[in-house]
């Protein structure tokens, strides 16, 4: 049965995590026969969204009543005050929600993070109110929770608390529940008594990214010659992200430089004297104290670090006469792919690497651990255990670095076993990561909506 679904955020066309998935929900679904439209308060680069102003992420009204609901109430009178502002814009929410199912004829609406997180309390009860008012059913797909960020631990006011119990998550018989990793489905069950399908983030894995006539300067326009080792940190730079074991293991690969030296390279590269290994961050800058620690950390270890983000975007361009790659030209020439995130929903940059067919170098946060362990890549493994350091950087036993840095260094020097290794785990990852695994998963979920 073909049905005709709305698929909803507060943004759309963008290059955050939750936009990209949506891309590829809608293309399965379509691909499912389905008819897909986008809602959401921003359209992005694309044209046929359907607009409701309030969703937008920075809206200005909705900033408001984060400051007052979060952080201190001193924009309104007292909390009635702002309950009434809440309530107005979920009125106004629902009006709008409810004219574009009719008017599209919506039998599904799938909904990202709007019943999650509170962060826009209003969107959150306007939709619900919409969908018991008609007949739509629900697919709640939540990335993140409430409780799994400071943010929203300590609320300003007890009807805030009661919205965050009431609707974010909701319970309702025709509201269906999606996570993306297996410890989201356990604390969504205990906090909740919810029941939810995990649906892990995928990737496309039939692209291919190779050295072509355009990426072909990336390694000279930084400066970094071909028998150079690259290292590269895909993520953006905030402190969950671990960078600091990334450098742990390049400063180890660092002292142990002469056992490269003279010797053949998986690429067919000679290293030599004159080599050098880069740790190349493409990523953006969201933490500037963070971004601090790790370039002084950086520097006292002596790592070549470079940071290309002003360089890289999702797309190749020209931009004011500078030449613009996109990260998959950085995947393409890179040597290795660190991933020592401490903490993360689900781990999208893993999965770019096993597309990319790169050795990786992982931590195992506990969703890693959970979800990602359990399907047997082969990765330079740097343990489940990390301390914190007075300067607040995390760092793993000194074991566990030195046994990771000498498998790393075999897989460097071994051209048939850094093939085995990446070509086992991109068929790992195609089978259980890809879009057609996401297709066989959504085409039960959808069925079970009929």
């Amino acid at each position: 049965m073909k049905l005709n679904i709305g698929l909803c955020h507060f943004r759309v066309g963008e290059t955050d995590g939750v936009s990209l998935e949506m891309d590829k929900w809608k293309i399965i679904l379509e691909k499912l026969g389905h008819n897909v439209t986008f809602i959401a308060g921003s359209r992005g680069v694309l044209n046929n969204v359907e607009i409701i102003e309030e969703l937008h992420y920075n809206d200005a009204n909705n900033n408001e009543i984060v400051e007052n609901a979060y952080v201190k109430l001193h924009s309104f009178k007292n909390d009635l005050a702002l309950k009434d502002v809440i309530e107005k814009d979920a009125k106004s929410i629902e009006i709008k929600l409810l004219a574009i199912i009719e008017r599209k004829a919506i039998d599904l609406i799938i909904v990202n993070n709007i019943f999650s997180l509170g962060w826009n309390l209003s969107a959150g009860i306007g939709f619900y109110n919409a969908i018991t008012k008609s007949t739509v059913k629900c697919i709640c797909h939540h990335h993140d929770f409430s409780w799994e960020r400071e943010k929203y631990s300590n609320p300003t006011c007890e009807f805030i608390n009661d919205y965050l119990e009431t609707y974010f998550p909701p319970k309702h018989p025709r509201i269906k529940h999606i996570v993306i990793n297996n410890i989201a489905k356990n604390e969504l069950f205990k906090r909740r008594g919810i029941k939810s399908t995990v649906v892990p983030n995928v990737f496309d894995f039939d692209v291919e990214w190779t050295i072509d006539d355009y990426n072909a300067d990336f390694r000279a326009s930084f400066g970094i010659k071909n028998n150079d080792l690259i290292i590269l940190q895909a993520t953006r730079i905030v402190k969950r992200k671990g960078i600091e074991l990334a450098l742990d293991v390049v400063a180890e690969l660092n002292a142990r430089k002469q056992q490269l030296v003279g010797k053949k390279l998986y690429n067919n590269q000679l290293f030599t004297e004159d080599s050098k290994i880069i740790f190349l961050m493409a990523g953006l800058n969201e933490d500037d104290i963070y971004f601090n620690q790790i370039m002084n950390d950086a520097h006292k270890k002596n790592i070549e670090i470079k940071w290309i983000n002003e360089y890289i975007d999702h797309a190749r361009s020209q931009t004011n006469n500078k030449k613009i790659y996109s990260l998959w030209d950085a995947y393409a020439h890179c040597d290795i792919v660190t991933y020592t995130s401490l903490l993360e929903g689900w781990g999208n940059q893993f999965i770019e690497a096993l597309v990319a067919k790169k050795i990786i170098v992982s931590y195992q946060y506990p969703v890693f651990e959970m979800d990602i362990l359990p399907l047997n890549f082969k990765t330079v493994d740097l343990g489940n255990k990390h301390s914190i350091k007075e300067d607040g950087l995390a760092e793993v036993p000194s074991t566990t670095l030195f046994t990771a840095v000498n498998n790393l260094i075999e897989l460097i020097l071994n051209k048939e076993k850094y093939i085995r290794t990446v070509t086992e785990n991109y068929e790992i990852g195609k089978h259980n990561l890809s879009l057609h695994a996401l297709e066989i998963l959504l085409d039960k979920i959808v069925t079970n909506e009929e």
